[in-house]
C-alpha cells in the first residue's frame, strides 16, 4: 500500500512558520516536502477535511488546519515522542469513498503498530475508523463521547453513523459505551436500545459526579470517537452542533488522558469542528489541541503490561455468601489501576476480555459482600 497517496502535504504558511525550539511542531516529522519516514512512529497525525455527512458546514474543510496551528504552538511535554503529522486525508469522490479512505488508512498503520489521530471533518467519519478493524480479526470495543446518540432511522449520515456501526456486518462489535449524552436531545427509546444491547451509557451529570468512576469504561475501549458538541458551547463554540450545556474543557481533556493511558485502545478521532462558528480567537482549535496534546501525553504515560501473573500485580481475592463464591480483583502497581477476573467462558471465544476493567469502588463493594454492577454486565456479554 502506497500510503502517502492518500495524503496532501501540510500547508507551507504552517510549516515555514517561526517557532520555539520547545513547541511541539518541533517534536513531529511533518509531511511537507516530502512524506515522513514511519519507521519507529508510534502516533500519526491525520487530517480530516470531509463534510458531506454533516446536516450542514460553512467551513469544516479548514478545521484540521486550525486544530494543527494551534496543536503546533503548544509546549512539549517530558517525554520522548515518536510523531508524524501525515497531512490532510484526499476525501474521494463519494461519501463512502472517503469512509474507505479512512479505513485503509487506519488498518494499515494499526498493522504497524502506530496509533492513527484523526482530527476535523464531521462526526460520521468514525465509521471509516471503525471499519479498520475489520481485518484485524478480533472483536473491540467502542467509545463514544458525544451530547446526543447518533442513532437516527433517518437524516443525514451525521446522525446515523453510530447505528451503521451497531448493524454492520459482518458483525465484530464486542460492546458500545457513551459518554456525556444530555437527556433532553435523546429519545429516551435510543436509551432503552442501549440497555437492552447491554451497552454502556453514561449522562453528562454522572460524569461530573465523579468522572473517575468512568476510566474503567475508558480503559475497555479500542477505539475513541469524540464529538467537540458534548463540550459546552462557551467552551467550543465551533463544534458543528453546540450545546449550552456539556462538558468543560478540563473534563474533556481528562478523558482524553484517560483515553491515551489506556494499553488497548488503538486509535483515537475527535470530530466536529467548523471554524466558521469559532470565535475570534479560534477558542475551539484550542480546546481540541489541547485534547489531544492530552491524549498523547496519556498515550506516553502507558505502564501496565495486562500480565496479571507477574509481579507487576497484586491479587485480591474476595469470599462472598452468595453465588459466586469468590471475586478476584488486581491491582497494578504501577498505575494503582484495578481489574477483576470473570469467569472463563468455555467456547474461548472471548478470553481477551475475561479480565475486565474496574474500580476501587468496585473492590470496595464486593468487601461489603455486594457484587458490583460492573461484575454483572461483564457477565451477560461474555454469555
Amino acid at each position: 500500500m502506497q500510503i502517502h497517496s492518500f495524503f496532501e502535504p501540510i500547508d507551507a504558511e504552517l510549516v515555514e512558520k517561526a517557532y520555539p525550539d520547545n513547541a511541539l511542531v518541533r517534536q513531529i516529522a511533518l509531511h511537507y516536502e516530502s512524506f515522513p519516514d514511519l519507521k519507529n512512529v508510534q502516533l500519526a497525525l491525520i487530517g480530516l477535511t470531509e463534510s458531506r455527512g454533516a446536516k450542514s458546514s460553512q467551513s469544516v474543510y479548514r478545521a484540521s488546519t486550525e486544530i494543527r496551528e494551534k496543536l503546533y504552538e503548544l509546549k512539549k511535554g517530558a517525554f520522548s515522542y515518536k510523531i508524524a503529522d501525515l497531512g490532510n486525508l484526499i476525501c474521494g469522490e463519494s461519501l463512502n469513498d472517503t469512509y474507505q479512505h479512512v479505513r485503509q488508512v487506519g488498518e494499515y498503520l494499526m498493522k504497524q503498530q502506530i496509533l492513527p489521530i484523526f482530527f476535523g471533518g464531521s462526526h460520521d467519519l468514525d465509521y471509516g475508523q471503525y471499519l479498520a478493524y475489520q481485518k484485524l480479526k478480533k472483536l473491540v470495543t467502542l467509545l463514544t463521547v458525544d451530547a446526543k446518540i447518533d442513532m437516527e432511522e433517518k437524516g443525514p449520515e451525521c446522525d446515523r453513523h453510530t447505528q451503521e456501526i451497531v448493524l454492520h456486518q459482518p458483525n465484530f462489535l464486542f460492546s458500545y459505551a457513551h459518554l456525556g449524552y444530555q437527556s433532553f436531545l435523546v429519545d429516551p427509546s435510543l436509551v432503552n436500545v442501549l440497555e437492552k444491547l447491554y451497552f454502556d451509557h453514561v449522562r453528562i451529570g454522572q460524569i461530573r459526579d465523579n468522572i473517575h468512576e468512568i476510566e474503567p469504561l475508558i480503559r475497555d475501549a479500542d477505539l475513541l470517537s469524540f464529538d467537540l458538541c458534548a463540550l459546552q458551547s462557551n467552551v467550543a463554540p465551533g463544534a458543528l452542533d453546540a450545546q449550552p450545556f456539556g462538558l468543560t474543557g478540563e473534563e474533556a481533556s481528562q478523558i482524553c488522558w484517560f483515553a491515551g493511558s489506556n494499553e488497548k485502545l488503538s486509535s483515537f478521532g475527535l470530530y466536529g469542528y467548523d471554524p466558521y462558528f469559532d470565535d475570534a480567537h479560534n477558542k475551539t482549535a484550542k480546546v481540541a489541541a489541547v485534547m489531544i496534546w492530552y491524549f498523547m501525553e496519556g498515550f506516553y504515560s502507558r505502564k501496565d503490561s495486562y500480565s496479571f501473573k507477574s509481579a507487576d500485580y497484586m491479587k485480591y481475592t474476595v469470599s462472598l455468601d452468595k453465588t459466586p463464591n469468590t471475586l478476584v480483583f488486581f491491582k497494578s502497581k504501577r498505575s494503582g489501576k484495578w481489574w477483576m477476573e470473570i469467569p472463563f467462558n468455555d467456547t474461548g471465544i472471548f478470553d481477551r476480555v475475561s479480565t475486565v476493567p474496574c474500580s476501587y469502588a468496585d473492590y470496595q463493594m464486593a468487601q461489603k459482600g455486594e457484587i458490583p454492577e460492573r461484575w454483572i454486565t461483564a457477565q451477560i456479554k461474555l454469555h
